[in-house]
């Protein structure tokens, strides 16, 4: 889960990350207000969960809590790379005279942490590492040892950060590593983080994944999801423990029993669609293993309730739970839905007893149900059907 940038703040702030002031607000009064708490000039900032806010417009000085109420009116609702804003964060200006960047984040190619830290700070990190790769510093970080203060000193000293702000930086680096341990993430940035006029080491601004994996033992991570803009369909899966993800321009209702063969689906549909007008999967979902007619309604459910979908694709390789079980969900998961099912399904069997549940099927004779014998040709019968 990414953390709006207001979020992050706060959770530097509970680990004693020195940042500034900082608030949230969704209307252009709210805005006015804060920054008239804190006084002087402020920075108004677009809350969305992407990149390049400041090419965009999304990020403006204000001198005072009058200019203030106007950014915010300005940014509100403003478009950033299909994301709308709603938000913004008020944070208070800094004066700054340097700007650096570290970053603390799951090296899964190497199965170790990676810390990055360069004193080319404020600047997108891939252009750093393309044009001054001499000024990023790329250390491992043992999950067994973590970030001591001497291992810090040694990552600063490889990044080769002036001396008068070595030991700030250091200490910030250590408490950074207490945020990424302590919360369960997967990555914490931090660029710009900055060298103030008077001395000063400040976070200025961050980023934070979390490991959704890990929710059930941060049960306050719950109250930083993003309700409001969740994926309607999506969030109801999740509530019925499904693994379902939403794709954009996709008209072909996925359904499958393990990950690999899902993925696999959504390529053969793909390829399939191109065909019948670029017909495309609007999905993934893995049923995973245990089919019952209860979980296969749960999933029929979540895509026929996708307005996007024109037709689905029940591809299953009976293993542990065998075809003739799977078929049996898949019947009486339609006699649960009722009138709730209205589009084309093609289902696909094989594997274990794929001749029982190939039966069971046809026995039940299912109006919008067709099976088809091959992966390959299920997914051009989907696709075909979805084209109509």
């Amino acid at each position: 889960m990414d953390l709006y940038e207001y979020q992050a703040r706060d959770l530097f702030e509970k680990h004693t990350v020195p940042v500034l002031q900082g608030a949230v607000a969704t209307t252009p009064e709210q805005a006015r207000d804060a920054a008239a708490k804190m006084g002087g000039k402020v920075v108004v900032k677009a809350q969305v969960k992407v990149g390049g806010r400041g090419k965009a417009g999304g990020v403006k000085l204000a001198v005072d809590a009058a200019d203030t109420f106007e950014k915010a009116k300005a940014i509100l609702g403003m478009d950033i790379k299909g994301h709308t804003v709603h938000k913004v964060m008020i944070a208070q200006a800094a004066p700054i005279a340097a700007e650096y960047y570290v970053s603390i984040l799951l090296d899964r190619s190497n199965r170790t942490f990676l810390v990055m830290a360069s004193v080319a700070g404020g600047m997108e990190i891939e252009e750093v590492a393309h044009t001054a790769p001499e000024k990023l510093a790329k250390v491992p970080v043992s999950a067994v040892e973590g970030i001591s203060l001497a291992k810090a000193k040694e990552i600063v000293a490889q990044a080769q950060f002036p001396t008068d702000v070595a030991e700030q930086v250091a200490d910030v680096l250590v408490k950074l590593w207490e945020t990424f341990q302590s919360e369960d993430a997967t990555l914490v940035e931090v660029n710009p983080l900055v060298k103030t006029e008077d001395g000063r080491i400040v976070a200025l601004d961050g980023k934070v994944t979390l490991d959704e994996n890990a929710d059930f033992r941060q049960p306050d991570h719950e109250a930083l999801v993003d309700h409001d803009s969740a994926n309607a369909l999506e969030a109801a899966a999740k509530e019925k423990g499904l693994n379902y993800v939403k794709l954009d321009n996709g008209q072909v209702g996925i359904i499958g029993n393990g990950a690999g063969l899902v993925m696999s689906t959504l390529d053969v549909v793909a390829y399939a669609g191109e065909k019948f007008g670029g017909m495309r999967p609007a999905n993934f979902l893995d049923i995973g293993g245990g089919a019952s007619a209860q979980v296969m309604a749960d999933g029929l459910s979540i895509i026929l309730g996708d307005p996007d979908v024109k037709s689905v694709f029940v591809n299953v390789f009976g293993g542990i739970t065998a075809c003739d079980a799977v078929a049996n969900g898949i019947v009486q998961a339609l006699e649960l839905l009722g009138p709730k099912a209205t589009k084309p399904i093609v289902v696909r069997l094989d594997g274990n007893n794929v001749l029982e549940g190939r039966a069971i099927l046809n026995a039940a004779n299912h109006p919008l149900v067709e099976q088809a014998e091959t992966m390959d040709g299920a997914a051009s019968r989907a696709a075909e059907l979805a084209a109509k």
